[in-house]
């Protein structure tokens, strides 16, 4: 009972418009996603794989996120939005870790040589901390590593190294964090850390080099 108080904690504390415990427990379809996971991960686990994928079809129909049984969650995985979120059998998901709506954790070609790839880590592994924007593509057994931020429909088919921010298709790194932020930062904003202010801050001082060159070749023009 504590732990599900904590979990609810943890959406309210990373969801900027979460009012109380009881709307998020009655109205989040990340929280409801998370519960219908842990039913049949544990069916899963004792062999009653049929029933476990019944109740996870349940859950698809039911929050628009779809969890394969088999799935390895750590704690207090945060899912805001959520609708169209894919994770496959073999991704693994460490603790702390938030996605939003259209993430695909998913598999490279699934359908060519199918049989190939059957009992075989073919989905991610993302590490503690890791944040991950909406419609982004995590696919292969790639490795994301703590602290990481992928940006918004990026598409990671390579490992990423912890403290980090990854953004494109191909995903490519943008700038690295010394350390990782105690406080959540909604939508991956972080100040200092976050890929979009220090690009104005490039930009900033590109724009001062401009400056100085053009006034020395205005002295110059001038002599």
């Amino acid at each position: 009972m504590l732990h599900f108080i904590n979990l609810i904690d943890s959406y309210n504390s990373r969801d900027p418009a979460a009012k109380s415990r009881l709307e998020t427990f009655f109205t989040s379809p990340g929280l409801h996603a998370i519960g219908f996971y842990k039913i049949s991960n544990f069916l899963w686990s004792i062999k009653l794989s049929f029933l476990a994928r019944i109740i996870s079809y349940l859950g698809r129909l039911l929050t628009g996120i779809e969890i394969h049984p088999a799935a390895k969650i750590g704690k207090f995985l945060f899912i805001d939005h959520g609708m169209g979120i894919v994770i496959g059998e073999t991704a693994e998901i460490g603790k702390n870790v938030t996605l939003y709506h259209g993430v695909t954790l998913g598999g490279v070609s699934p359908s060519e040589n199918s049989e190939s790839q059957k009992d075989k880590k073919r989905h991610p592994t993302i590490c503690d901390n890791v944040i991950i924007g909406s419609g982004a593509q995590i696919l292969g057994p790639v490795t994301i590593g703590e602290n990481v931020k992928v940006g918004s429909n990026s598409v990671v088919t390579k490992d990423v190294e912890m403290n980090k921010s990854v953004v494109g298709n191909p995903a490519r790194y943008t700038v690295s964090g010394d350390k990782s932020n105690i406080e959540f930062m909604a939508y991956g904003m972080s100040g200092e850390d976050d890929s979009r202010t220090a690009r104005v801050r490039k930009l900033e001082h590109d724009n001062e080099l401009l400056k100085e060159r053009l006034s020395k070749l205005e002295e110059r023009l001038r002599d």
